[in-house]
């Protein structure tokens, strides 16, 4: 960290990516020579060349592989053919789909090709047919049968007025299609192995075309014969012609004729004199590789075959393939690389920073060539010097120089050159009887290195002095070991040199780590408690203890003084296989073969933070004190950059707390001016639905709260709507809410169309949620309607008893008169005992001439004014069968209150 106070390490996030974009087929590059388009899978990846970035990809839709593809000369049109028969027209910029068709090819197209005015697109199939296509009117206009095979080469001739195809497949001869009858014109055949590039002349009457039977051909387009059969001696997969009428001394071309360049099997370019059928250039590789490895593999498997040649006329480069997926674009007419891109690095074994500034990576792939990454530009250089898998790196402290090992049982020490950023090797040891497998260096100084092999023993080597002043690239230095020790019983995987240069740490499959006195390598104590093989070991770098990672799954720190176990830290579902030190050593990042980088605090045990963008094992893991970054690389072929943002996130935490404390200030002055339709949004992007419903409360029991409501909901926005609409689904689920989300439900259902509805993000699942709801509060509403109903029956019911009563009586019946129904009601508490409301006196007098009534009944006694009956306090004195009358109602009443108001019939008293 830059400040002085030390701040752990919450997160780490991504800050770049080197990953596979091309693993073998067709490579074009645009006309305007910026972008190279390549095929990797089941996408057409569009890089940038001078970033070195993924510019854009366009992927099938069905997840079938694309077979071939073909950029038009205009740059405006992609076309892709995959195994599902597809033609799919793509805009590339803006990776939009314009259109899918049918091949009509009965098996996969193998070779596409846009004639010059992008208007026509040939396609050779499987099947040994060739169609062509008019991409603009959208129909196939020829069928061309004939060939015998797999149509793998199809190309227009670049003069348009002539209308003629050239094709070849598996029968090894180069037919002339003419578009105008659909015929084929003439059959060129001088080859014996399939014919691999076609290339035209400036004026486009000669054509060369190359094959794998070793040999070119120069034709008379004019007369359709060949003039000249060159033999180039090597399998040739491209051939380019250079400009006619240029004079180019530094790759021997001295005069005017016609003059080709071939790219084939033995990994170099040469220049060929059409005329005399000579070599007048043969390109030196800056590295060779290994004479062993050509022999043992021959021709076939040399790793530097070209598989394509591209001319980058307009910018003067040229650009080759090799078939280990490397690009590579060369100056003309010096043929120096400029720039070199890794399509695909295989599985990664361990990768280091490089450089004073951590400006480059190294990396270490399946494969016995180191790989130098400018970070900047995505650039690569490849080392050979290895004959076989490197397995580890380790930088010198410095950062320009650091040493590999590998299986060829070797170790060797690069360094790069300040200046020009190459890298060479300037030293190295062979003393191993096995596969060295682990490597560390010095940490003061560039004085020695220390090797780990799979014979179960460790070498000290001293470097020579002045190897980093004043290296000689020529010839590398030969070192030898200082000390030897058997120990362990089993491979060494891992070995470290502590921070002042006297100990040394390694971790073996024997499931122990063993500290070691670096001067003689005398044994000093032995680490035991893990239950299966210890992948890496590492000194602290601030106390004296030591981190081992182990396929257990667990990560111990143990104490140099008495060799103990001081903690341990699980968390990984699989093997650990790397463990460093971060923040000044007071927080760890391990890396597991289930892909996941891990965060721990050591004072905590506490893991802070996973970190997963890998698919499979992440086997090298590395941080750049300086720059704060940390790289990691994994089996599935990706390099990650990461990038602390812990303080960027605490400043950004913090910066949404005081907006926070704003908009909450802002909101209470909202509310208080009554300002609904702005409190409301700032409510609801404080994520508070309390607060959102308590306005929308306010809003509805206002005056026209109905009319009010709507507008206010209609003048959201549509995230605030969508929000709005998630926080009415946990409304509806209350009945004392739901009425106010039902208000905004019917708002949005009637103002908005399905189709915009549909739009709104999370509107299916809020409907899911609103549904069950929503009927049962119908089913509640329904059966209140129902009581309701059955009241105003009663009602009705009584008042015409009542009316045909009084009809009765007017016409001098004796009949008595109907008894009301009576509501009995609690004692109003704030008239206290002993009084009552008017409404109380009133029922109670009615109560009371209810039993009088009901008295005279029985005893014949007519209920009038001469019988009066209880009433408030203060009333005058009644008879003693009043009192009686009295008690029995005040009674009833009094048991019926503690149940609530009920409708009473006086009888049921």
């Amino acid at each position: 960290m830059a400040s002085s106070t030390l701040q752990f390490a919450t997160n780490y996030a991504v800050s770049s990516k080197i990953e596979p974009f091309y693993r073998g087929g067709k490579v074009q590059i645009s006309k305007d020579e910026k972008y190279i388009f390549c095929i990797c899978g089941t996408r057409v990846n569009v890089l940038e060349i001078g970033t070195g970035k993924i510019f854009t990809s366009v992927e099938q839709e069905d997840q079938e592989d694309i077979t071939s593809f073909v950029v038009s000369p205009d740059d405006e049109m992609l076309v892709t053919a995959s195994r599902a028969l597809l033609l799919t027209q793509w805009d590339w910029r803006s990776q939009a789909r314009m259109r899918s068709w049918r091949a009509v090819h009965t098996a996969p197209v193998a070779s596409m090709s846009f004639d010059p005015t992008s208007t026509l697109l040939a396609t050779g199939g499987c099947d040994s047919t060739i169609k062509i296509w008019d991409v603009l009117k959208q129909y196939c206009t020829h069928n061309l049968k004939g060939s015998s095979g797999v149509v793998h080469l199809v190309q227009f001739h670049p003069d348009t007025s002539r209308l003629q195809l050239f094709s070849s497949a598996a029968d090894y001869v180069v037919r002339i299609w003419d578009l105008r009858s659909s015929r084929c014109v003439c059959v060129l055949e001088a080859h014996y192995s399939a014919v691999t590039s076609l290339a035209f002349s400036h004026h486009s009457d000669t054509l060369v075309s190359s094959g794998r039977d070793k040999v070119c051909v120069v034709w008379d387009l004019k007369s359709c014969a060949a003039i000249r059969t060159v033999p180039v001696y090597e399998a040739v997969e491209a051939v380019v012609v250079l400009p006619e009428g240029e004079v180019f001394p530094q790759i021997g071309v001295k005069s005017e004729g016609l003059h080709f360049m071939t790219a084939g099997s033995k990994g170099v370019l040469r220049v060929w004199e059409a005329s005399s059928a000579r070599c007048v250039f043969a390109q030196t590789p800056s590295v060779a590789p290994p004479s062993s490895r050509q022999e043992e593999g021959g021709d076939e498997a040399n790793q530097l075959s070209l598989t394509y040649l591209l001319d980058l006329r307009a910018s003067g480069r040229l650009a080759t393939v090799t078939t280990e997926h490397n690009i590579l674009l060369y100056d003309m007419p010096s043929l120096s690389v400029r720039q070199q891109f890794v399509g695909y690095n295989d599985e990664v074994l361990d990768v280091k920073f490089l450089g004073r500034k951590g400006s480059h990576i190294v990396v270490a792939t399946n494969s016995p060539q180191i790989k130098v990454f400018e970070l900047e530009t995505s650039s690569c250089q490849i080392l050979y010097g290895h004959t076989d898998t490197v397995l580890a790196l380790e930088v010198f402290q410095k950062g320009m120089m650091f040493v590999s090992c590998a299986k060829d049982r070797t170790v060797r020490v690069w360094l790069m050159h300040p200046e020009t950023r190459r890298v060479s090797c300037v030293a190295q040891g062979s003393s191993h009887v096995d596969a060295v497998g682990s490597v560390t260096c010095s940490r003061l100084k560039e004085a020695f290195l220390v090797s780990g092999s799979q014979d179960c023993t460790l070498k000290v080597w001293d470097l020579p002095t002045g190897l980093a002043s004043e290296p000689d690239v020529s010839s590398p230095k030969q070192l030898l070991p200082r000390a030897t020790e058997k120990g362990h019983d089993k491979d060494i995987n891992s070995v470290t040199v502590s921070p002042n240069d006297k100990l040394v740490a390694s971790g073996s499959q024997d499931r122990t780590a063993k500290l070691w006195a670096l001067a003689d390598l005398s044994l000093l104590g032995v680490f035991r408690g893990h239950r299966r093989g210890v992948w890496c070991v590492q000194f602290s770098p601030m106390d004296q203890v030591l981190a081992s990672s182990s396929a257990d799954g667990s990560v111990r720190l143990w104490g140099l003084q008495d060799f103990s176990c001081l903690k341990t830290f699980e968390g990984h579902d699989a093997s650990v296989l790397k463990v460093i030190f971060v923040s000044r050593g007071t927080q760890l990042l391990t890396s597991g073969s289930d892909g996941l980088i891990k965060l721990w605090t050591i004072k905590t045990n506490e893991c802070v933070k996973t970190l997963d963008a890998h698919q499979d094992k992440v086997w090298g893991l590395h941080a750049n004190a300086k720059s704060g970054l940390v790289v990691s690389g994994s089996a599935d072929s990706n390099i990650i950059l990461w990038t602390d943002v812990t303080e960027a996130e605490l400043a950004e935490e913090q910066a949404k707390q005081d907006e926070q404390i704003l908009k909450q200030q802002e909101l209470s002055n909202l509310l208080h001016e009554g300002n609904y339709l702005k409190a409301l949004g700032i409510a609801i992007s404080l994520g508070q639905p309390q607060t959102v419903l308590r306005v929308i409360k306010e809003v509805h029991l206002g005056e026209g709260g109905a009319q009010q409501l709507e507008e206010t909901v209609l003048k959201l926005r549509q995230d605030q709507k969508e929000a709005l609409l998630s926080y009415c689904v946990v409304w509806n689920t209350n009945g004392r809410s739901c009425l106010d989300a039902q208000a905004v439900v019917r708002v949005l259902l009637r103002h908005e169309s399905p189709e915009q509805l549909l739009q709104y993000q999370g509107v299916r699942p809020a409907l899911e949620g609103l549904l069950p709801y929503t009927e049962r509060h119908m089913q509640r509403i329904g059966r209140l309607l129902q009581a309701s109903m059955f009241l105003d029956f009663l009602w009705e019911k009584m008042r015409v008893a009542a009316e045909s009563s009084v009809g009765m009586h007017d016409e001098g019946m004796e009949i008595a008169p109907p008894l009301p129904f009576h509501i009995d009601r609690q004692p109003d508490l704030k008239t206290g005992p002993g009084s009552c409301s008017e409404e109380e006196e009133e029922g109670e007098n009615e109560g009371a001439s209810a039993a009088s009534e009901d008295d005279e009944a029985k005893d014949g006694r007519p209920a009038g004014k001469g019988y009066p009956v209880g009433g408030c306090s203060g009333s005058e004195e009644s008879s003693s069968e009043e009192e009686d009358l009295v008690e029995r109602r005040d009674m009833g009443a009094q048991k019926k209150s503690r149940t609530g108001p009920r409708l009473l019939h006086p009888l049921a008293r």
